[in-house]
């Protein structure tokens, strides 16, 4: 493979923040487009390491980002869903050129193995419902759908995420 998965790196933070709120916003994810307010909290790449570790996939020559996820555990400042001996990952974002190169499923993966090392036992996301390339690599790699998990963000919102699940 010629793409490299490591902890991002304090002077790429800005970097990937930004490449975040990009893939976001070009991906029609953000209701509110360029006025969203979930946009601050994506670019906020700092925080993401902080609280959570964010893990970028590299090109293995360049070393080039050309993504990045942060993976949490209960507990953490980062922790939407995950219970107790639980993770999950969020914010998972592909530059666009970098695409179709395995990038995605390289960072799911490392978020899996992350778990397992952890000792975790399942590993919970949420997406939204329109994002069914990223369904499909899920799928692929075992998760399954638990709308007992489903929620939303915004109070008063229409705005439903659905969860997915995989036992580690």
């Amino acid at each position: 493979m010629d793409i490299t998965i490591r902890r991002a790196r304090d002077e790429e933070l800005d970097a990937i923040g930004e490449l975040t709120a990009q893939v976001y916003l070009g991906d029609g994810l953000l209701d509110f487009g360029d006025s969203d307010p979930y946009l601050t909290t994506l670019r906020d790449a700092r925080r993401r390491a902080a609280e959570a570790e964010l893990l970028v996939a590299a090109d293995a020559a360049s070393d080039e980002v050309l993504g990045a996820v942060a993976f949490a555990v209960y507990g953490g400042g980062y922790a939407e869903l995950a219970r107790p001996g639980e993770g999950e990952f969020r914010m998972l974002a592909v530059r666009p050129q970098s695409r179709r190169r395995g990038a995605a499923e390289a960072l799911v993966r490392a978020c899996l193995d992350r778990g397992r090392a952890l000792g975790l036992r399942r590993i919970v996301i949420s997406s939204q419902q329109s994002m069914t390339a990223a369904h499909r690599l899920y799928e692929r790699l075992g998760f399954v759908r638990a709308p007992e998990r489903d929620w939303s963000p915004i109070a008063k919102s229409d705005l439903t995420l659905w969860a997915f699940t995989v036992e580690l």
